[in-house]
């Protein structure tokens, strides 16, 4: 007789539903988070037997757990299982009994699982892009301290990062408290530097034998790094059957509310991939002032604001992408 189990994951705590082909719930039980006490419940189910959980909270080794026992993991969709089992009465054992009759009845709501090297190749981009952001708020924060005493601005000055910048800022007469904070901020952005160039050595490496990187950055708007991260999130672009699909998954596409004959398109869902969707605005910004874009900028942005018009050329270079590696993937099977 097949066996499903639901598994709703938590950081400490998770609630595990195993149901027979019936729909009869033979265990649902609340155990520790982590390898041990899950095979103590899982374990002795047959090989291949299909577990769902949702995408949540420090779910990669709950993957690796499944795939190494040889069961069958399925990756549920939060939103979308929300809106097909929504119930009046909500809380873990119901939820993981919810997720093995959707798996049981074949209506779950899958999420892609991305390989585990597409996995680590995000964990690496991403993490550059929090600590490029990290820094950010601490250039932020001397620009804060340095407008408190009235000399936010250098006569000639662009930046306060650069030798020039570094020596204006030496030579400013400041309060004690204020030197001290400016001097501390600029270490902290020192050693953050080390660690973002030190990443992007090893992405350099990484772009060189990609031949999608190369083709990418045929694109305007679209460098190394950018390319990379594009790669990293997009993953499988077969997986896509059209370029409105990735779009979509991407959270660029509109929202649609439609009855009888009147149909409402609305702002951009976003709900899809955050780190795609902001990274192609990021490209788009570069975009725009490009043969290719700058006149669909401009009309887009008198009719519709500048907002608009970068989403805009940020659905339309993403719809490029999708073109390239495709292409690419058909070069590669040839």
């Amino acid at each position: 007789m097949q066996t499903y189990v639901g598994i709703d994951v938590h950081r400490r705590r998770s609630q595990i539903a195993v149901m027979d082909s019936g729909g009869q719930v033979a265990v649902n039980r609340n155990v520790p988070s982590g390898r041990e006490p899950l095979l103590k419940v899982i374990g002795d189910l047959p090989l291949g037997t299909p577990v769902a959980f949702e995408a949540a909270f420090g779910w990669g080794w709950l993957i690796e757990l499944l795939q190494e026992h040889d069961f069958e993991p399925h990756l549920a969709h939060p939103l979308q299982c929300k809106a097909i089992a929504s119930a009046r009465l909500k809380n873990d054992k119901v939820d993981a009994a919810t997720l093995a009759h959707l798996l049981r009845a074949d209506l779950l709501p899958e999420a892609w699982i991305a390989p585990p090297p597409v996995r680590q190749q995000r964990m690496v981009l991403r993490h550059r892009a929090q600590l490029v952001r990290l820094r950010t708020l601490l250039r932020n924060r001397i620009h804060a301290v340095l407008a408190d005493q009235g000399c936010d601005r250098g006569s000639g000055t662009r930046n306060y990062w650069g030798a020039s910048g570094r020596q204006w800022l030496d030579g400013l007469r400041l309060p004690a408290a204020s030197r001290t904070v400016i001097v501390d901020l600029l270490a902290a952005i020192d050693a953050l530097q080390l660690l973002i160039d030190r990443l992007d050595t090893a992405l350099a490496e990484t772009a060189k034998g990609d031949p999608r990187v190369k083709a990418l950055t045929t694109l305007p708007g679209i460098g190394r790094l950018t390319a990379l991260i594009v790669l990293a999130e997009v993953g499988d672009v077969s997986r896509f059957g059209s370029a409105r699909k990735l779009a979509s998954w991407a959270g660029l596409t509109p929202t649609v509310r439609g009855s009888d004959r009147v149909v409402r398109y609305g702002h951009i869902s976003k709900q899809g991939d955050p780190w795609l969707r902001w990274i192609m605005c990021e490209a788009a910004h570069v975009a725009k002032r490009s043969p290719d874009y700058i006149d669909f900028y401009a009309r887009v942005a008198h009719r519709r604001g500048k907002k608009i018009a970068i989403i805009a050329v940020a659905r339309k270079l993403l719809t490029r992408v999708y073109h390239v590696l495709r292409e690419a993937e058909a070069t590669n099977h040839v």
